[in-house]
């Protein structure tokens, strides 16, 4: 790992607990080494630094260019963060771009890395599980990688005034048993192929969140990509 974002994590994951004393459950279901993509819902931004805080090694995520940019201490130190935290930046709304975004995941997981990717594309503005987009499959078939399923719970208010209250938006981050789709390997082309294992990743994030199922995709993104 980079000095950089070895530094970043070593000094806000204890930052991260003392704040929010998020429960943690199956991060032993993370592989320790080798290629994992971690699929999770979306509730909140907090979730793109929970989870990668929680996670029992370092995870990349795709995130907003814009919080790459700037200028001045403030756009030097978001981009140090964020950097830090493995973020890989996209720029929303551009095909092109988003694709790069994922040949560089696919990049990172040939290399043996650990990415985390929201299938929903962004965030839940209902609090229902939403119909999962199929680039999780895409790099779940293409790179042969296994998936782990991973649900946030309570993330939601971390950003209200409520969650000023002691132990009143406590989190959860709950890590499922591993995916692995051996027979698809290879199959990236296909996009029924592609559909069936996204479904099958979206049923095991649901079992993992309990949240009720909308079976539609979210409104047009206005949030960070996934």
């Amino acid at each position: 790992m980079p000095r950089a974002a070895a530094t970043v994590r070593t000094v806000l994951r204890p930052l991260m607990r003392l704040a929010w004393h998020p429960r943690i459950d199956g991060a032993s279901h993370v592989p320790a080494t080798g290629p994992v993509i971690l699929a999770s819902n979306h509730l909140s931004f907090q979730d793109s630094v929970l989870i990668p805080l929680s996670a029992p090694r370092p995870v990349s995520f795709l995130a907003k260019a814009e919080y790459f940019e700037g200028h001045g201490a403030g756009g030097l130190l978001r981009r140090q963060f964020f950097a830090g935290l493995g973020a890989i930046p996209v720029r929303r709304g551009v095909n092109r771009e988003f694709q790069s975004s994922l040949d560089a995941a696919l990049a990172l997981l040939e290399a043996g890395g650990a990415f985390g990717i929201y299938p929903e594309g962004t965030r839940s503005r209902d609090g229902r599980l939403h119909r999962g987009r199929t680039g999780v499959a895409w790099l779940a078939m293409a790179s042969g990688a296994p998936v782990v399923p991973v649900a946030v719970v309570g993330t939601a208010r971390l950003g209200s005034a409520a969650a000023l209250l002691p132990g009143a938006a406590r989190p959860a981050v709950r890590f499922g048993p591993v995916l692995e789709f051996p027979a698809h390997r290879g199959n990236a082309g296909s996009a029924p192929a592609r559909r069936r294992v996204t479904d099958q990743i979206m049923d095991a994030i649901g079992a993992l969140s309990g949240q009720q199922r909308a079976h539609t995709y979210n409104p047009p993104p206005g949030d960070e990509p996934g």
